[in-house]
């Protein structure tokens, strides 16, 4: 499967990834799944606020939430991997004006996230994983 070839070579090489992703700056985000209660880790990209870590739940463009997003409704404690650490984190969902900034942050860094949002009639949400 395509995001655990990524999530190997992220743990292989200290946290860097070649392909598509290649200088991106991406973490892992291990969540519990909501049905399950199984750890679910996904790669993802992200940019940084001073609050936290800031990740967007675009799913590729596609018109329904990714799984990872759903399982931080449920419960938004959960760990990430930067580099070779990982850290525990609590999921903040932006709301209005900060998630439109924030998105655009985002999209500027990342103009495929611009994409995203065209491709799709929702609302892509932003979720800001913070330390305790």
């Amino acid at each position: 499967m395509f995001n655990e070839r990524i999530i190997e070579e992220f743990r292989a090489n200290e946290g860097k990834v070649g392909g598509p992703f290649e200088g991106a700056s991406m973490l892992l985000l291990t969540t519990t799944g909501r049905r399950t209660g199984k750890p679910r880790t996904s790669p993802l990209v992200y940019t940084t606020t001073e609050r936290g870590w800031v990740v967007a739940a675009s799913n590729a463009g596609a018109d329904e939430h990714p799984q990872w997003f759903l399982n931080l409704h449920a419960d938004p404690h959960a760990t990430i991997e930067v580099g070779t650490q990982t850290v525990p984190v609590e999921a903040r969902f932006a709301e209005a004006e900060e998630r439109d900034r924030l998105y655009a942050a985002h999209a500027e860094r990342m103009p495929g996230f611009a994409e995203y949002e065209l491709a799709t009639q929702r609302t892509i949400p932003i979720v800001v994983l913070a330390t305790g």
